[in-house]
């Protein structure tokens, strides 16, 4: 299991509002912030009830871009990840929906973030 992934973003405030709306759904619902030290550029944490956290910070982003899956318990939350993401600003990448070549209850929905990285909830239970 991933205890934590971090990001490094372009442009920290659009990346803070489009995460902080996009993950809400997904139950990373805590934001930390943490200031700028010894010329560091501050930090953003996107916190889970589970201790799983996606953190952001500015600076050149990674030029290829990555692709993170959040499991979320149930299809509701799948769309209302991408409903959240597409008004934070998100560029669709894969309306939700089954994706049975991944397995026959695979449903996912998959976004682009501010930097062009693939953000996706997925859900793996039956409905």
């Amino acid at each position: 299991m991933i205890d934590h992934l971090s990001l490094v973003v372009r442009d920290y405030a659009k990346s803070k509002a489009f995460y902080l709306a996009a993950l809400a759904p997904t139950g990373h619902s805590r934001l930390v912030e943490l200031p700028a030290l010894k010329g560091d550029l501050p930090s953003a944490g996107f916190c889970h009830a589970d201790g799983s956290d996606l953190w952001i910070s500015q600076g050149p982003a990674i030029t290829a871009p990555i692709h993170i899956a959040f499991r979320v318990p149930r299809r509701a939350d799948v769309d209302s990840f991408y409903q959240a993401a597409i008004e934070a600003g998100g560029i669709d990448n894969g309306a939700p929906g089954l994706r049975p070549h991944y397995h026959a209850h695979y449903y996912g929905a998959f976004v682009l973030d501010p930097d062009g990285n693939n953000i996706e909830a997925v859900c793996h239970e039956a409905p």
